[in-house]
């Protein structure tokens, strides 16, 4: 299985950046999918993730600026970001599971057991 996330770099406050991960391994429709990041000093979060009922969950700080979808013909996860700002700044990690279902699929149970690609840095200037 293998998680490869790109489209890190840098962007000011209020721009956009997409980041992609292409996954083997697992499937995007089916599968427990999400993306985590970590900034400096800080512990891992949980950004969005979504279940295999296509239930799509996305923590309080990036609601309505942040947008997950997927490609399933390319098994591909994506993640928008928009309207960035400057606490944004993290590695960003793309992680998946073919077993964890439900409830699970949205926080420090995934956080703990899912499998997680390389990460990508964003750096929001303001």
């Amino acid at each position: 299985a293998h998680l490869a996330v790109s489209g890190g770099g840098s962007a000011q406050a209020g721009g956009s950046l997409r980041l992609s991960c292409g996954v083997s391994g697992y499937t995007v429709s089916r599968d427990c999918m999400g993306w985590f990041r970590q900034a400096p000093g800080k512990e891992r979060e949980l950004v969005t993730s979504r279940d295999s009922d296509g239930t799509t969950n996305y923590a309080d700080s990036v609601k309505g600026r942040f947008t997950v979808s997927q490609d399933n013909a390319k098994n591909i996860l994506y993640l928008q970001m928009n309207s960035l700002k400057p606490e944004d700044t993290a590695m960003y990690y793309c992680a998946a599971s073919s077993w964890i279902r439900g409830p699970d699929c949205r926080g420090a149970y995934f956080l703990k057991h899912g499998n997680w690609g390389q990460g990508t840095q964003v750096t929001v200037s303001s």
